[in-house]
């Protein structure tokens, strides 16, 4: 009976125990919680309400069921800016993770003055998209940017890179491998983190550099390449900011974003706005669903075998 008892209490005890941790947990956590379910959970919540609605801020909503959507169907430019939206991901990713790992490579070198090489590089990917926008706009510039002035010394009549309609879109492309730092960064970060062993043991078996790279490196790179490519994909099929700044929301390399900024801001078409951000939204998720699953077959993971 005592053992029992005593048993009891030791479980009555364990259980208040587990309870304080639980609660404390909480308590740190929210701040967090808080701001999600305001800022986040709250917003998302209100816009499924307001896409089955007819609203302009003036005026109470008005259900009017699945109008919104029934026009996004039928809405030639919704197609249109999805495919500007896809072809600037499609060209903007990959490139930028490549260019990303390149220059992480570079910057892994121990030589002298290395950090400041890396300062520089990264300096770009912090700067606020308003100025580096007006600079690109300034270097695009057909009559006196540099990009033609430059080209002009070869005796190359530059294009109207952001008049021209054949040229806005390779124009936002370029742009974008401004930020490439803060790829540089993150995989600067993965490559310090591979032992030095496995290159060592690699020299012994004669290994030469190329070989070291494809069968070192890429392996042990690759969940951070996976998950620059899925940051990547979310930002670029969202980008919005400096493409409004410099096409001024013109249908020239309009993307989803950008039009579906002027239907709720600009023409207070809230209701679908609202539509149009969860049809973007469940776009991401697919993108993001296909790269996970094909991530099961190229993704190495210390520990764990390919493809489980």
């Amino acid at each position: 009976m005592a053992s029992t008892a005593l048993a009891r209490v030791h479980s009555d005890s364990r259980r208040r125990r587990h309870l304080r941790e639980n609660l404390e947990g909480y308590l740190w956590a929210s701040p967090w919680l808080i701001g999600f379910v305001i800022f986040i959970a709250g917003p998302m919540l209100a816009s499924i309400g307001l896409s089955f609605s007819l609203y302009d801020l003036a005026k109470p909503p008005r259900f009017i069921g699945l109008e919104n959507f029934e026009e996004l169907v039928t809405d030639s430019r919704v197609p249109r800016t999805m495919l500007t939206t896809t072809i600037f991901a499609l060209a903007t990713v990959p490139a930028n993770l490549l260019m990303g790992l390149g220059l992480a490579l570079l910057v892994n070198m121990k030589i002298r003055g290395i950090g400041v090489w890396r300062t520089l590089y990264y300096l770009p990917a912090v700067t606020p998209a308003v100025a580096y926008a007006q600079i690109w706009i300034w270097l695009f510039n057909k009559d006196y940017g540099l990009i033609n002035a430059f080209l002009s010394i070869f005796g190359i009549d530059g294009p109207g890179w952001l008049v021209d309609s054949s040229w806005v879109l390779p124009s936002l492309i370029i742009m974008t491998f401004w930020g490439v730092g803060g790829s540089m960064i993150i995989n600067l970060a993965g490559l310090q983190g591979i032992p030095t062993h496995l290159y060592e043991a690699a020299e012994i078996d004669g290994a030469g550099g190329l070989s070291k790279f494809w069968h070192i490196t890429v392996p042990m790179m690759s969940p951070v390449v996976f998950y620059n490519l899925v940051i990547g994909v979310i930002g670029a099929l969202q980008a919005f900011t400096i493409i409004f700044i410099v096409t001024g929301g013109k249908e020239d390399g309009m993307t989803f974003m950008v039009y579906l900024y002027k239907q709720a801001f600009g023409l207070l078409r809230m209701g679908y706005g609202s539509a149009m951000a969860w049809l973007l939204f469940l776009y991401i998720l697919l993108w993001t669903l296909l790269i996970f699953r094909s991530g099961r077959s190229w993704v190495y993971y210390e520990g764990q075998l390919r493809g489980r």
